[in-house]
């Protein structure tokens, strides 16, 4: 009697990128461990290595592996333990007229406009402010592995902001967020993170996944803000300590 082998599983392929100057730490050189997400395994690949600290972007998964350097620390919000402080309270409360609602990643006009506003008022001198329709749309809809869109609309239907999510077997990714940049005083970026930790919680998620925190970095110091947090280090991943955690003070972009 023959026996019929399991399916053939091919190995993960990875390689390593060339050096360039790293974008958030002036003077440093940056270089990344990455991979594909192709084929039937796409999703389950993305949800193993974003546990292993990897990113998403397009059909690529990535991680850092910059010489002489690990400044790069992926983190994630517990959501059971999660609790919004004051300030965080009182951006909720700023933005209570609006709606967080998950929409299939599919690129639109309208997503569009109110992200090239985003660029050209957040990030002006750097290649994604250039980006083209086309350009977003490939972002949002090339490597879709349990991918959405969340977006914030106010009850006359417009839209304030976007975040680009992955669905992952322990939480949600939050892979890259939008939104209308003249209205500083809602703190939108703020509030988008603290929607996305209570849709987790009520769809019963543990994790969400904020990426990278990079002390001394003004643009990632905001994700200390949200505490408790977790980091990844040689051990697994274990609670920032209180002197990490000091960076929530740091004013960074929001």
């Amino acid at each position: 009697m023959s026996v019929i082998p399991p399916p053939y599983r091919p190995l993960q392929q990875f390689f390593r990128s060339g050096p360039m100057p790293c974008p958030y730490l002036p003077g440093r050189v940056e270089r990344k461990l990455f991979t594909r997400l192709t084929g039937q395994q796409a999703t389950e690949v993305n949800s193993t290595l974003s546990r292993a600290g990897f990113r998403r972007s397009h059909d690529i998964v990535y991680r850092p592996v910059c010489p002489g350097c690990a400044a790069c620390v992926p983190v994630r919000i517990p959501v059971a333990e999660f609790q919004p402080n004051r300030t965080m309270r009182k951006v909720a409360r700023a933005n209570a007229d609006l709606v967080f609602t998950g929409v299939p990643a599919q690129a639109t006009v309208e997503q569009y406009r109110v992200f090239s506003a985003y660029q050209d008022a957040r990030h002006g001198d750097s290649d994604m402010s250039r980006m083209s329709m086309a350009d977003y749309t490939a972002m949002i809809e090339e490597g879709r592995v349990d991918t959405l869109v969340f977006e914030l609309r106010d009850r006359e239907g417009r839209l304030h902001g976007g975040l680009l999510t992955d669905r992952l077997a322990d939480g949600y990714s939050a892979v890259y967020s939008f939104y209308d940049p003249t209205d500083a005083r809602r703190s939108l970026g703020t509030h988008m993170i603290l929607s996305l930790v209570e849709d987790a919680r009520a769809v019963g998620l543990p994790y969400v996944y904020l990426g990278y925190w990079i002390e001394g970095s003004r643009k990632m110091a905001y994700k200390a803000r949200f505490q408790p947090m977790e980091l990844l280090d040689r051990d697994g991943w274990v609670r920032m300590t209180a002197e990490q955690a000091a960076a929530a003070e740091v004013e960074g972009v929001d």
